[in-house]
């Protein structure tokens, strides 16, 4: 038997996946093994990233799978990485505006 088929079949029923997080001053990545038809809100949970950052919330933050916005009931897939995103602090349009007025001066 290859190394290969040894490795996939000690790993028999698990994915791999990615959790991350980040702000200015805090840059978080953790990588696991989770059981195949583990839900997104379940893998950021086995994580361990709720209990070692106390600010994220996902009752009102948004999260994601390689930059696409999810719904914290999807069922996750092997190699996906989860990203959490924070709230913004200013609202772009009106960030936009305010560049574009100051230009015009």
């Amino acid at each position: 038997m290859s190394e290969s088929a040894t490795g996939a079949a000690s790993d028999a029923g698990q994915i791999r996946i990615q959790v991350c997080y980040a702000t200015p001053s805090i840059q978080a990545l953790k990588e696991l093994s989770v059981p195949a038809g583990t839900l997104l809100h379940d893998g950021i949970k086995r994580s361990g990233l709720l209990e070692e950052i106390r600010e994220i919330d996902l009752s009102c933050w948004r999260v994601g799978i390689y930059g696409k916005l999810k719904a914290l009931d999807t069922v996750l897939r092997d190699r996906d990485r989860i990203e959490i995103y924070r709230p913004l602090i200013a609202d772009p349009m009106e960030s936009r505006r305010k560049r574009a007025d100051k230009k015009a001066r």
